[in-house]
């Protein structure tokens, strides 16, 4: 692969059941390393006993070995990331498929929900706090409120206030099948509740250009673009 300067210097996408980085090896090992922090931190449990293949594009066989080595094992002590190797034939690939899946579906099993999910509706005068997210299986009603560290996710009815990403946290969304608050709130940006004409369909709230947006969720779905999922 061949990289120019407006090519990010790591690319990290999901290949099979493998995560493939893509790096530029003409860059000073540590660049590389803080490059590899900020992706590898979002993937977070995720990233546990994940295989990953290296990809140093075009270099030397022996250097490019070298670097492979040194970034995979910063990644095991960082991330703790499975097995770290350079890109396979294909026949190789295909032969060590069962052992890579092996190896990712254990990543999950690390991973601790922290989330809260109730069901039924919430009623006038109650208040649903979540620690991290929060699902609802129902209404949230007006005089309600529901407070979420991250996500909130009303499977039903938002007619009451929405508080998600509290404090702090901006980039937490807020999910409801049908989108009428009275009021919502993201980190600390607040935005007042839908008219009577909003749609009965789909809709989440998120912050950008630092404001409140509020968009249909089949089709601007946020996470389809993700190459790989990440634990929120």
């Amino acid at each position: 692969m061949n990289f120019n300067e407006d090519s990010p210097p790591v690319k990290i996408k999901g290949v099979g059941d493998s995560l493939w980085v893509t790096i530029n090896p003409s860059l000073p090992i540590d660049q590389l390393k803080q490059e590899l922090i900020k992706p590898f931190e979002r993937l977070k449990h995720l990233a546990i006993n994940a295989r990953i293949i290296i990809d140093a594009g075009n270099g030397e066989q022996e250097s490019s070995d070298d670097l492979i080595e040194t970034l995979g094992t910063f990644l095991k002590k960082e991330f703790q990331v499975g097995h770290v190797t350079k890109p396979v034939s294909q026949n190789r690939a295909v032969t060590q498929n069962r052992i890579r899946q092996q190896d990712m579906g254990n990543s999950w099993h690390h991973y601790q929900n922290d989330g809260l999910v109730i069901a039924g509706r919430v009623r006038s005068g109650q208040k649903i706090q979540a620690k991290k997210h929060l699902i609802v299986l129902g209404d949230v009603n007006p005089g309600a409120e529901a407070i979420a560290g991250g996500d909130i996710i009303i499977m039903g009815s938002l007619q009451g206030k929405a508080s998600a990403g509290q404090p702090d946290n901006e980039e937490a969304i807020i999910v409801a099948l049908e989108f009428k608050p009275t009021q919502i709130q993201i980190g600390g940006f607040v935005a007042g509740g839908m008219t009577e004409s909003a749609k009965n369909r789909p809709e989440f709230a998120y912050i950008e250009n630092n404001a409140i947006v509020v968009d249909d969720y089949i089709k601007e779905n946020p996470f389809r673009r993700l190459a790989w999922p990440e634990v929120r």
